[in-house]
C-alpha cells in the first residue's frame, strides 16, 4: 500500500485527557477507525478522564466502541498550582514506557491543557511526529502559553480559523505543514439533528422545562488569578439565583482553583436548589442538544465562544479566560464581571434571543480534510522541524493538496422571473451559477431558495471553495439589519414582511446578509467594478417593463415583455420604442444632473440592460443642462455581467474577511 512514500499503514496514537478534548478528537478517531486499510489506531487515556469526581469520562470512550490501549493515572490531587506541575511531572515519568511499547508513527494532541503539554514533550523527545489540533488560537490566560509551547514541539498543525493559521505562520511554522481544516467538533455539531431534543432537556432539567427557557452554566477557574475567578463564580451563582430560571450547572475542570469553586457551589446550595441541576458530565451528543435549545449559556468555557455559535444561542462570556478568541454575534463579553448586577443585566440582555448561526470555527468538513492530510505525511521525510523565519511567503494559505482553498460566498439574486444562486470567489469570479424560475408562492419560493443554497454549498466543497456566508439581493424595500424584506416590487408576489435571514442561517449554519438589488449593484461596483478605490460614486439601475410588441418580434406567451424586448423593438424600427428610449434617456439625464448638483460624486455608473442605450443621451443632457463645475464628472456603463450576484457576494466577503484578518 503506497501512500506518499509509506509502504505500510500509518500508526496513529490519539491521547485524550478530558471530556473537552475528547469532543474534538472523537470525530477524528471515528474517521481513522473507518479507514482500517490506511490507519492503525491506538487510544491512550489519561488525566481527569479517570477521576470519579470529574465523571469517570473514560466510559464515554468505551461507549463509543473504542479500544483503550492504555490508561494512565497522571493527576496529582490538590487542584492547586503545585498539583498541576506535579501532574505534568507524573505524566512525563509514565509516558515513555507507553510510547516505547506502542511505537506510533504520529501522535495527535489537542489544545492547550497541561496534560497535553506533557504528551507533546514526551513525543518530541522520543522522536515521534506530533499533529497538534487547534494551534494558533488566542484565549487570554496561561492556556495561550501552553498552546504555543505545544505548537513549537509539533511537526504538523491543524487549525480552525484563518486568524489561527496566520498566527502559526507568524510563529515561523512551516507553511506546508499547516492545514486550515476547521474544528472537528463542528462535523458533529452541524449534522446533529435530534427531533427528540425535548426528552434530553427533560432528562437533565426536569419535565416542566421548555425549549429556550433554561440556562446552561459552565465556568472554570482562571489559573493566573484564582482568587478573582472564585469571586466571579460566586457572583454568577448569585445572579442566576436572582434571575430565577432553571439552570444546568456543570462542574468545572480540574485546573487549580476548581476545588474552591465546588465549595462555592455547595455553599450556595446549588445541588439542592429547585432551579438548579448540578452535574459532573453530560455526553457530548446530549450536550449539543442542550446548548442548541437553551435560552442562554453563561460562563467562561471555550465551548461558549466556539461551538455554541453554530446554533445562534446567546452566550455571556465572563472575565478574561476567552477574551482573545474570535466570536460570533451571539457572544456578549462581561470582562469585568465584578458585581452581581453586571451579570444580571447581561442575563436580561441575552436570555431568549436568537442570533444568526456562525461558522467561524468550521464548516462541517474538517475530518475528511484531516484524514487526507494524514495520508499525505511522508514518513521518509526528515523528522527535524524546519522553521520559516521572515520574510513570510506571499501565498501561504494551503489546504491538504497545498492548493489555496478559495474563500467564497453564496450569492442569491431574487429577480422577477428567475431565482439565481452562485458561488462567488474573493476575486469576483462566478465559480458556478444555478438558475431556476422564481415560483409564484412564498412557500415554493423559500423552499427553492433553501434547496438551491444547500446544493450549492455541497458543491462548493468539491470545488475547493470555502463558503463564508450568504448574501441575498432582492427587489423592494429591505431591512438589512434584520434580514427582512419589508415590501417587494410587484414582480415578486407574496414577498412582503419576509424574514430571509433566519431560515437560511438555520439551514446552512452560515451568517446571512440581505439588501436591496440597487444597493447590491453599487456594492458590486465598489468591490469589483469601476467604483473600486473611489471615495464616492453613484450607481443607477436602468430597466423597463413597457409592453411593446411590433412586427418581427417573437415573444413566448408565458414570457413578460422586458427591457430586452424594448431594445429589440427599437432596432426593428418601432418609432414608439425609439421615442420611449429617447424620452426615458432624457429623463434619466435630468436625474443625473440633479445628482451631480446635489451630492457631487466622483463618478456615475449606469447599470442594467438599457445602460448602453442611454449613455449618449445622458451625456448630451449633462452638457446642455449641468453646471460647468460638474460637467467633467465621468458617466460610464458598468462592465459587470452580474452586478446583483456580485453585490450580494461582496456583503459576505467584505464583512467576514474583515473579521478574520
Amino acid at each position: 500500500m503506497e501512500k506518499n512514500g509509506n509502504n505500510r499503514k500509518l500508526r496513529v496514537c490519539v491521547a485524550t485527557c478530558n471530556r473537552a478534548d475528547y469532543s474534538k478528537l472523537a470525530p477524528i478517531m471515528f474517521g481513522i477507525k473507518m479507514e482500517p486499510e490506511f490507519f492503525e489506531l491506538d487510544v491512550v487515556v489519561l488525566g481527569s478522564h479517570l477521576i470519579d469526581d470529574y465523571g469517570n469520562t473514560y466510559r464515554m470512550i468505551e461507549q463509543d466502541d473504542f479500544d483503550i490501549n492504555t490508561r494512565l493515572h497522571t493527576i496529582v490531587r490538590g487542584e492547586d498550582e503545585a498539583a498541576m506541575v506535579e501532574s505534568v511531572g507524573l505524566a512525563l515519568v509514565k509516558l515513555p514506557d507507553v510510547l516505547n511499547r506502542l511505537k506510533p508513527d504520529i501522535m495527535i494532541v489537542h489544545g492547550d491543557r497541561f496534560d497535553a503539554l506533557a504528551l507533546a514533550t514526551s513525543a518530541a523527545l522520543m522522536n515521534i511526529r506530533i499533529l497538534h489540533i487547534e494551534g494558533g488560537e488566542v484565549s487570554g490566560t496561561i492556556d495561550d502559553s501552553i498552546r504555543h509551547a505545544i505548537t513549537k514541539l509539533a511537526h504538523y498543525h491543524v487549525c480552525c480559523t484563518r486568524s489561527a493559521e496566520q498566527h502559526l505562520i507568524s510563529m515561523c511554522e512551516d507553511h506546508d505543514r499547516i492545514l486550515l481544516a476547521g474544528c472537528p467538533s463542528y462535523d458533529k455539531l452541524l449534522s446533529a439533528k435530534n427531533k427528540d431534543y425535548m426528552s434530553i432537556i427533560r432528562m437533565w432539567l426536569g419535565d416542566d422545562v421548555k425549549s429556550k427557557d433554561y440556562i446552561v452554566a459552565l465556568q472554570h477557574p482562571v489559573t493566573t488569578d484564582i482568587k478573582h475567578s472564585i469571586k466571579m463564580f460566586e457572583l454568577t451563582l448569585d445572579a442566576l439565583i436572582s434571575f430565577n430560571k432553571r439552570t444546568l450547572v456543570l462542574f468545572p475542570n480540574i485546573d487549580a482553583g476548581s476545588k474552591e469553586m465546588v465549595r462555592v457551589m455547595r455553599k450556595k446550595g446549588v445541588e439542592h436548589h429547585p432551579n438548579f441541576r448540578a452535574v459532573k458530565h453530560v455526553p457530548f451528543d446530549q450536550f449539543i442538544q442542550l446548548v442548541a435549545h437553551a435560552g442562554c449559556m453563561i460562563g467562561n468555557s471555550s465551548c461558549g465562544v466556539r461551538e455554541v455559535g453554530a446554533f445562534g444561542t446567546p452566550v455571556i462570556n465572563l472575565g478574561t479566560r476567552q477574551i482573545g478568541r474570535e466570536t460570533g454575534e451571539n457572544v456578549l463579553h462581561v470582562r469585568d464581571a465584578d458585581t452581581q448586577d453586571k451579570i444580571l443585566q447581561a442575563l436580561h440582555l441575552q436570555f431568549g434571543k436568537q442570533y444568526p448561526c456562525s461558522k467561524i470555527y468550521g464548516d462541517g468538513n474538517a475530518v475528511p480534510r484531516i484524514l487526507k492530510f494524514l495520508k499525505s505525511i511522508d514518513l521518509q521525510e526528515p523528522l527535524q522541524k524546519k522553521f520559516c523565519f521572515p520574510p513570510v511567503k506571499e501565498n501561504i494559505s494551503q489546504d491538504i493538496d497545498h492548493i489555496l482553498e478559495t474563500l467564497s460566498a453564496l450569492a442569491v439574486d431574487l429577480g422577477g422571473t428567475n431565482l439565481r444562486v452562485a458561488i462567488v470567489s474573493m476575486k469576483g469570479e462566478i465559480v458556478k451559477k444555478y438558475t431556476q424560475f422564481n415560483p409564484e408562492t412564498y412557500e415554493e419560493r423559500i423552499n427553492l431558495i433553501l434547496q438551491m443554497c444547500v446544493e450549492a454549498a455541497a458543491e462548493a466543497v468539491k470545488l475547493n471553495c470555502r463558503i463564508l456566508g450568504v448574501g441575498i439581493s432582492t427587489g423592494g424595500r429591505v431591512n438589512p439589519r434584520e434580514g427582512i424584506v419589508l415590501h417587494s416590487t410587484k414582480l415578486i408576489q407574496e414577498w412582503n414582511s419576509v424574514d430571509l435571514r433566519t431560515p437560511l442561517s438555520d439551514t446552512l449554519h452560515l451568517p446571512v446578509w440581505v439588501d436591496n438589488d440597487g444597493n447590491c449593484a453599487a456594492l458590486a461596483e465598489r468591490k469589483f467594478g469601476q467604483g473600486k478605490g473611489l471615495e464616492n460614486f453613484v450607481t443607477l439601475i436602468t430597466g423597463t417593463e413597457d409592453l411593446l410588441l411590433v412586427e418581427g418580434m417573437s415573444v413566448p406567451k408565458d414570457e413578460a415583455v422586458s427591457a430586452a424586448h424594448l431594445i429589440q423593438a427599437a432596432k426593428l424600427g418601432n418609432v414608439k420604442a425609439q421615442n420611449i428610449l429617447r424620452t426615458a434617456g432624457t429623463a434619466l439625464g435630468l436625474g443625473v444632473v440633479n445628482i451631480l448638483h446635489t451630492i457631487n460624486p466622483s463618478l456615475v455608473i449606469l447599470s442594467g440592460v438599457l445602460a448602453s442605450h442611454y449613455i449618449h443621451i445622458v451625456k448630451d443632457v449633462i452638457r446642455q443642462q449641468a453646471l460647468s463645475s460638474v460637467q467633467d464628472v465621468d458617466v460610464v456603463v458598468s462592465d459587470l455581467v452580474d452586478p446583483a450576484l456580485l453585490g450580494a457576494a461582496s456583503m459576505v466577503l467584505d464583512y467576514t474577511t474583515r473579521r478574520i484578518c
